[in-house]
């Protein structure tokens, strides 16, 4: 395990450091090998009491401590903390940001020496063990860095590797893509009640679905054409459906939307 024997702090207790925490505490790590360090003592104190882990006020103190350094704190407070803590990292530590818009080129500017470097684009239902995050490696970062980061953020959901040319995609795929998931749910939620089921049963029937087909995709290498044939019978109810949906463009919608995401993702970058 990539992991085994590592001591994983976090710059930030947020809700994010919250979710990896719980999610490698799910995963066997010990409490004893976690750290996090917030200017927020009530904020430590209820991660300490959940979860067990090692809480300082201390950022320094911290990053002195453990092996994998992750920073999660918010994009404008990135450089303050980097400033704080460049001199306490070294070079046998792997560095992991989480803050988003912040290359891995302009962190290891911050930092003194070859400090491998990874960048991670996660998304919100990590919180809920279920993220889909992208991990992207810097100029010093070799297999064995990226490895960990992969481990720490599948603890909490799926993790996969891209080149940090593709996050600004990734940023408005994944990254963004829960308010598109709810947005496309609350249309047919609407839809439902149009004709006059329930809200809460249309809500209930309906993330189900979501939910479900999700998992018949990631479980099954078959093609998504294939898995929607299983559901169209010819002259049918869903046939019926999609061909409203083709009417509406709604293809065409979904690529456009991942494209004005990811373009609005290169602007915050730039």
């Amino acid at each position: 395990m990539p992991l085994k024997g590592q001591k994983i702090g976090f710059l930030g207790g947020g809700a994010m450091g919250e979710a990896l925490l719980t999610g490698l505490v799910r995963t066997g790590l010990a409490p004893s090998a976690l750290y996090v360090s917030d200017i927020s003592a009530p904020r430590l104190d209820y991660l300490k009491q959940k979860l067990g882990v090692n809480i300082t006020t201390d950022n320094v103190a911290m990053v002195q401590e453990v092996d994998i350094v992750i920073l999660a704190v918010k994009p404008h407070l990135a450089a303050d903390v980097l400033k704080n803590v460049a001199a306490a990292v070294r070079p046998g530590q792997t560095f992991i940001s989480i803050a988003a818009g912040i290359t891995t080129g302009l962190i290891e500017s911050y930092l003194e020496g070859r400090i491998p470097v990874v960048r991670v684009m996660p998304n919100t239902p990590c919180l809920v063990g279920e993220g889909a995050s992208a991990v992207s490696a810097g100029k010093y970062a070799a297999e064995d860095n990226v490895a960990m980061a992969l481990a720490v953020f599948g603890a909490a959901g799926k993790a996969v590797e891209v080149p940090e040319t593709l996050l600004d995609c990734v940023t408005g795929l994944s990254g963004s893509g829960p308010a598109y998931m709810y947005m496309i749910l609350e249309g047919f939620i609407d839809g439902a009640v149009h004709l006059g089921l329930p809200r809460q049963v249309a809500r209930e029937l309906m993330a189900q679905t979501m939910l479900g087909a999700a998992r018949m995709v990631l479980d099954s290498d078959e093609h998504l054409g294939k898995l929607r044939d299983q559901v169209t019978t010819p002259g049918g109810t869903t046939i019926a459906g999609l061909f409203a949906m083709e009417e509406g463009a709604l293809r065409s919608v979904l690529m456009k939307t991942v494209a004005a995401a990811a373009q609005r993702s290169r602007e915050l970058s730039g």
